[in-house]
């Protein structure tokens, strides 16, 4: 049997625990399972591209489980109302190969990206870091408001949209949480002078430039989320030049992040190797990092791992027969064959028209 978790699942499992648990929960998932970097068998994402957006696979396995997720980016879809981005995961035993878990991840990966993109500020802002610009303020912009208050102390955030109803949507849904400041900002640069950290979450599948070098100032974190597949990027070349970037996955963010503008020899540190203690991540105050983010299967398998274990805990969910269970492995047949309980109907009427019992 295989647990099924869907979107009113995960709904109720955020709203038993609250989403700032669930936030930091996952992170420690993620966290400890990039401290065990070399125990998974890693590979960029497998991709179809159109001129609609794109849908792709992300696998990856750590010996004993496997995970998948598919996920999509449609930026068009918001012109029909529907969502840019949505996903759905399995996680499933490597020994037999039987899944263990069938989830929703629409919801979930908007939650383990905010988780990832705290997680990883906590090592590379600058540690009084207080106040952040959030630019682009679509679906995942909550979370990640939430994730960075929750995680690191952000006191304010400065937000900016070009959609006006963007930016009113995510005041008014982060309005109330206590300690929280949110300003509305006119511009882009606005938004961005004297923040300690600076997130892009755009979605438009385009070489956009939301960040120019000329905004930078001395100490910032850049966290560059909405780049995130070949030909979308979020920051001009002359940033990733004077910055210290770190990636998730090389050969998938020399691909899809900002630094597929960079030369093949750009140098990046990858994140595992800062938590490991190989490479710094910020070596001084003064210094302007990036986390060059593109989203790895790695985040995907945590998150699943997480939602299984207090799916289970909380008897959240139900369990389905996604594979089939046979009485003879050897015989799939049987499975066709009528039930027990519509035997006797099927025996009648065979019996009516033949005239006499089947036995």
């Amino acid at each position: 049997m295989t647990r099924y978790v869907d979107v009113k699942d995960v709904g109720r499992l955020v709203g038993s625990l609250g989403l700032n648990r669930v936030i930091r929960n996952m992170a420690s998932y993620i966290e400890a399972d990039y401290r065990r970097w070399p125990s998974f068998d890693k590979a960029a994402r497998v991709a179809n591209h159109s001129s609609q957006g794109v849908i792709e696979l992300m696998p990856t396995d750590d010996g004993e489980l496997y995970s998948f997720k598919y996920v999509n980016g449609h930026p068009k879809n918001i012109r029909f109302d529907m969502l840019t981005v949505m996903a759905f995961g399995v996680l499933a035993e490597v020994k037999t190969g039987y899944p263990l878990l069938l989830s929703e991840l629409t919801l979930t990966t908007a939650i383990r990206t905010a988780a990832t993109s705290a997680l990883l500020a906590r090592f590379l802002a600058r540690k009084n870091s207080r106040s952040m610009a959030l630019i682009g303020n679509g679906a995942q912009s909550e979370f990640q408001a939430i994730a960075f208050h929750e995680l690191l102390g952000i006191e304010e955030i400065r937000i900016f949209d070009i959609d006006p109803a963007a930016m009113m949507k995510l005041q008014q849904n982060l309005a109330g949480i206590p300690g929280l400041k949110v300003i509305p900002a006119t511009s882009v640069r606005e938004s961005v002078r004297g923040a300690d950290i600076v997130t892009t979450v755009t979605a438009d599948k385009t070489n956009a430039t939301i960040l120019t070098a000329d905004m930078l100032e001395p100490g910032m974190h850049l966290n560059a989320v909405g780049g995130d597949c070949p030909g979308k990027t979020e920051l001009q070349a002359e940033i990733l030049q004077q910055a210290r970037v770190i990636v998730e996955f090389e050969p998938q963010t020399r691909v899809e992040g900002e630094i597929q503008q960079m030369p093949a020899d750009f140098p990046v540190v990858e994140f595992y190797q800062v938590l490991s203690g190989a490479a710094e991540g910020r070596q001084n105050d003064q210094q302007v990092t990036i986390f060059d983010s593109v989203g790895f299967a790695l985040e995907d398998f945590s998150a699943l791992r997480y939602l299984y274990d207090a799916t289970v805990k909380m008897n959240i969910g139900q369990t389905i027969d996604l594979v089939p269970t046979p009485a003879n492995p050897k015989d799939l047949y049987q499975l066709t064959m009528p039930t027990s309980s519509l035997l006797p109907a099927a025996e009648a009427e065979w019996r009516d028209a033949h005239g006499h019992s089947v036995h």
